[in-house]
């Protein structure tokens, strides 16, 4: 039975008057705090390599909102390809549903940016300068005598030129990494505007680490509140089992030749070493909480608890509120199979999207305001401007564009040859000439093929216009 009594309605990382209360957690160690630095320091690596790793000359992440350009596991899309976008993020949003319904706010602690700054390096650079959890808070109760400064001020330095590091990998991500490249290359002072747009996302990552902190999971993260809506009684969660905790009498602290089995005491021993070491200042003994982000650390401290006292493992495990009352084992619910049907379906149309999705993208329009032009022979002329969007690296040079659904002829206006470089745009203005006894309406579609060489890289659609009678 959970203690009812210290149930609260406020978060725990502020006071009765809303006042901030510091968090000085413990630093943990444990099997399952192994395993997060493993896979923090494999995803640290790939945040920071992912803005500078090309394929096929394109970046392999980049994420550039201002001009609409974006490259996913080195493929780009333009804004032509928003649709396709939107859905992979439809997708993300999806997954991530899936994912806690079934276990819970295991992203946070294990996969979310934020963690892995705050507990991996942040947090490890004050556990190195400062100390541990008792020495932090000795350590800010003191006067501001030379060892304070000392520490304080490394601390603080440290912080801040990651948070620089960080900002640059950042923007390398929102204008790619060659432009980032060129613009260090430069000097700061040629690219103004840029440079201080660095030291706002500098100043914003270290707020967010130095002081923030937890904050941004508790307070900012809308994720945190998606949780409460998600998670039901048959989800895989960080939970403490009261059940095996309590017992008859509830928790109590150990003593030494006690038979607890025979007491009727609970396992937990009231050590508070799952609390301590809490990154976010909860007691997962009062179950879950929108505060809890996963981590572990309470896991290990549980752990290394039991076996100090010879009591078994797991009174805090990964394990479901089904689990814990009834000993029942994961299902894969109606829920999640619903979830899971929605999300295969939404991969299905993205890989058709994908498939079909072209190298090229043209688009043809007629020029507002200008009717047709009866030419000679009864040729009927329409002018029209094109926009040829190259989404490949490769250059794509003598363009020619032929009209497939008629008998006609299309002119270009400039008397170069037409060329779409890598990545780039090329547009311009063109002739469609048809005669009038090949239409069939004032109003007809044509379809255009635009050809590169003997090769046919893209086909558009337009509108002719022509006159009422043609005969």
């Amino acid at each position: 039975m959970e203690n009812n009594e210290s149930f609260r309605d406020t978060i725990a990382t502020a006071g009765e008057k809303g006042e901030r209360k510091w968090i000085y957690p413990k630093k943990p160690e444990g099997r399952f705090y192994d395993y997060r630095k493993y896979v923090s320091y494999v995803l640290l690596i790939f945040l920071f390599a992912a803005p500078f790793v090309k394929i096929n000359g394109n970046q392999f992440l980049m994420f550039n909102i201002l001009e609409r350009r974006f490259n996913i596991f080195g493929f780009p899309f333009w804004p032509q390809d928003f649709h396709i976008f939107v859905i992979m993020m439809v997708i993300g949003v999806v997954f991530i549903i899936l994912f806690t319904v079934a276990f819970g706010r295991i992203f946070c602690g294990w996969l979310c940016p934020q963690t892995i700054f705050m507990e991996m390096v942040f947090r490890r650079i004050e556990y190195w300068i400062e100390g541990d959890r008792g020495k932090q808070m000795r350590l800010n109760k003191q006067e501001w005598n030379a060892e304070k400064i000392r520490k304080k001020g490394l601390k603080w330095f440290l912080f801040a030129i990651i948070s620089f590091l960080i900002a640059n990998v950042f923007l390398a991500y929102l204008i790619g990494s060659d432009r980032l490249i060129q613009y260090v290359t430069d000097g700061p002072m040629n690219h103004l505007s840029t440079f201080f747009s660095l030291l706002i996302f500098t100043g914003v990552f270290y707020f967010v680490f130095a002081w923030f902190r937890e904050q941004v999971c508790v307070i900012a993260c809308p994720y945190g509140r998606l949780q409460g809506v998600l998670l039901d009684n048959k989800s895989i969660v960080v939970a403490y089992d009261h059940k095996r905790g309590e017992k008859e009498k509830g928790r109590a602290k150990f003593k030494k030749n006690e038979d607890r089995e025979a007491s009727g005491k609970g396992d937990c021993i009231d050590c508070f070493q799952c609390v301590q070491v809490c990154p976010t200042g909860i007691d997962i003994r009062n179950g879950t909480q929108l505060e809890c982000i996963n981590c572990t650390a309470c896991i290990d401290a549980c752990d290394s608890m039991m076996e100090a006292v010879d009591l078994p493992k797991g009174l805090i495990r990964y394990a479901s509120e089904e689990n814990i009352e009834k000993k029942a084992k994961f299902r894969f619910t109606p829920r999640l199979k619903g979830y899971t049907v929605v999300l295969g379906i939404l991969t299905a149309v993205l890989i058709g999207m994908l498939f079909v999705r072209s190298e090229v993208e043209a688009r043809i329009l007629r020029l507002p305001g200008q009717l047709y032009e009866h030419k000679d022979n009864n040729v009927i002329s329409n002018v029209y401007t094109y926009k040829l969007v190259n989404k490949t690296t490769a250059d794509f040079g003598d363009i020619e564009f032929k009209l497939m659904s008629h008998q006609g002829t299309v002119i270009p206006v400039q008397d170069k040859e037409i060329v779409v470089p890598g990545q780039e745009l090329s547009e311009g203005t063109l002739f469609i000439e048809i005669n009038a006894s090949a239409l069939e309406d004032e109003k007809e579609k044509v379809e255009i093929g635009i050809y590169s060489g003997d090769r046919l890289i893209e086909t558009t659609k337009t509108m002719f216009m022509g006159p009422r009678s043609f005969n």
